[in-house]
Formats: C-alpha cells, sequence, structure tokens
C-alpha cells in the first residue's frame, strides 16, 4: 500500500480516498503522512460494511444477520461504531454485488432499506458521512431512502444490460447533492482491458452517466484505482479525457477530479484549489489539459504539501 501510494504521487495524485482496505491498514498509512512527505493525504475507510460471502467479504468487513432483520441493523450500527472506534474518516457499505467479487451479482441487493439507514443514522450520529457502493436500481433507490451522502458506481446494472436512470433517483441526487462517483478511468495497457460484461455495457453506461451530468448531479471519477493493470494508482490522470464520454466539458472534468473531489472528501476548504490558505499540492505540467488532456501525461513536477516529489 506504501508503494502505491507513492506511485499516486508520483502521477500527480496529491489527495487520495481509500473505500476499501483490508484489517484498517489505510489508516495506518494515513497516520504515517505526517512524517513521509512522499505520501499523499489519505482520507479512508477501513474495511467496506458487507454481507456474509458478499461483495468484497475477503476484505473481513462482513457483518451477520439477514437483509431487512432488526439483527441486520443491528449488526451494521455495531460495524460503523467500529470504525469510529478506529478512526475512520467515512463509512462504506456495499448496498449491492459487484463485478470482483465471485458468487455476487452488481444487480443484486445486499441490504435492505433498514440496514442502510441503520448505517446512515449511526455514522450521522457520530459525525461521518456514508457512501455506498450500488450498482442496481433497487440498491440505489433504497440508499437514497436511506439517507446516504455518496453513491459509488450509481450504474443501473441489470443481470445482462442497463436500466435508464429514473426520473425519481435523478431528482433525489440531484436535490440532495448526492456525490456520485462515477466509474470510470483506465489507462490503455496491451493485453488488458475491463471485464466483458463493462464493456458491453459502456454506450449505456455513459448514457447513463451524461443523464445524470446533463441534470446537475455532482459527479467525481471513481476510479476504482489500484485493482487492475489498466487501473494503477494514478488512473485518475486518464479519467480526465474519458469523463467526456458522458458529455462533461474540459474544464468541468478537471474540476471533478479537484476541487470537487476534494469537497467530496470532506477536503473542500483546503485541497483541490490553487488558492491563498489551502495546501501547496501542485502538478505541473507541460501542455494546456484543458486543451488537450493528455498534457496530464507530461509531468514536469509533483509538489504535496509544499513538498517536492520526485517522478
Amino acid at each position: 500500500m506504501t508503494a502505491a501510494a507513492r506511485h499516486a504521487t508520483r502521477g500527480g495524485v496529491t489527495t487520495v480516498r481509500d473505500l476499501g482496505d483490508r484489517g484498517y491498514l489505510a489508516l495506518a498509512l494515513r497516520d504515517a503522512v505526517a512524517g513521509d512527505p512522499t505520501l499523499p493525504t489519505i482520507v479512508a475507510a477501513g474495511p467496506p460494511i458487507t454481507t456474509p460471502g458478499g461483495h468484497c467479504h475477503f476484505l473481513g468487513g462482513a457483518i451477520a444477520g439477514t437483509a431487512g432483520t432488526a439483527g441486520g441493523a443491528a449488526g451494521v450500527r455495531a460495524a460503523v461504531r467500529e470504525r469510529a472506534e478506529r478512526g475512520a474518516d467515512i463509512v462504506k457499505i456495499m448496498a449491492s454485488g459487484g463485478n470482483l467479487t465471485p458468487g455476487t451479482r452488481p444487480e443484486r441487493s445486499q441490504f435492505g432499506v433498514a440496514e442502510l439507514r441503520a448505517a446512515v443514522d449511526e455514522a450521522h450520529r457520530l459525525g461521518l458521512p456514508v457512501t455506498a457502493h450500488a450498482h442496481g436500481t433497487q440498491a440505489i433507490t433504497d440508499a437514497l431512502a436511506a439517507g446516504v451522502d455518496g453513491l459509488e458506481h450509481v450504474s443501473f446494472m441489470t443481470a445482462d444490460s442497463v436500466e435508464p436512470v429514473p426520473d425519481a433517483v435523478l431528482a433525489a441526487v440531484v436535490a440532495r447533492r448526492v456525490a456520485l462517483g462515477i466509474t470510470i478511468g483506465v489507462k490503455p495497457v496491451p493485453g488488458f482491458t475491463p471485464p466483458p460484461a463493462v464493456l458491453s455495457r459502456l454506450p449505456l453506461l455513459h448514457a447513463g452517466g451524461r443523464r445524470l451530468y446533463e441534470a446537475g448531479a455532482v459527479i467525481t471519477a471513481g476510479t476504482d484505482a489500484g485493482i487492475a493493470p489498466i487501473k494503477p494508482p494514478d488512473v485518475v490522470r486518464w479519467a480526465v479525457a474519458q469523463l467526456a464520454g458522458i458529455g462533461m466539458t474540459p474544464v468541468d472534468a478537471l474540476r471533478a477530479v479537484t476541487s470537487v473531489a476534494a469537497a467530496v472528501c470532506g477536503l473542500g476548504d483546503r485541497k483541490g484549489r490553487v488558492a491563498p490558505g489551502f495546501d501547496a499540492d501542485l502538478l505541473v505540467v507541460a501542455g494546456d489539459p484543458l486543451r488537450d488532456p493528455a498534457a496530464l501525461h507530461d509531468i514536469r513536477a509533483v509538489y504535496v504539501r509544499g513538498v517536492p516529489v520526485s517522478h
């Protein structure tokens, strides 16, 4: 994880949000940042809350209890309290299954509204935001009903396609300013491609993202950095150009990975902008990324909290 964090800074990523680790390792790395100027600022969730055998259960965040039962809600509350006691910055809960975990399905819900609401209520009581991994429409709808602060992926996947964004969901995410981490960002690597289940749905996924963007939703690039060679720790550099696929203008794409992302991470008062009083986190490139996003790969210097980082 330390090597991945340094890879990120060398690529110009000066702040990261880790929404799923094993054994709270990201929190330990976060706390080491003060003594190591080569590490980015880290916002950490710890192991994501999931069901036994559920999405990313191998990270150790599975709880007992059946969806919709009082026991399940109590288990979720206890899991949130554990993360707060360990010093997590945010709570991540797997509202649906995902492509990464055999035996789970993205379109299937893992928690009911009662359990998701228990997570939100307990987290907010303890001063923590909640973001939900949610692919299927039911999981997205339930997470919104529960009052989550953010949604990751928000793809509206079905077993073999993608559903249009429902009007009620669109209205809710825009009115409540729910932060959407749209899954985007791929580095071209010979011999590697996204999973077929994703590639076949890409036009429909982009159409859904475009509708959310045009309606004024809060959108960041949820890159899933680090899970594959096509998603290295600094993959967000490629996401900027790819955000054009959902209709983003170049300036909105840059804001999505800087000032908007900083606000979503709870750091909008000191990150994401070049302004007096803000941290001196700087990526210096040759060229104008507003005209050519590929300029982001021509890195000349990186500064993390005012300290130059070799790249």
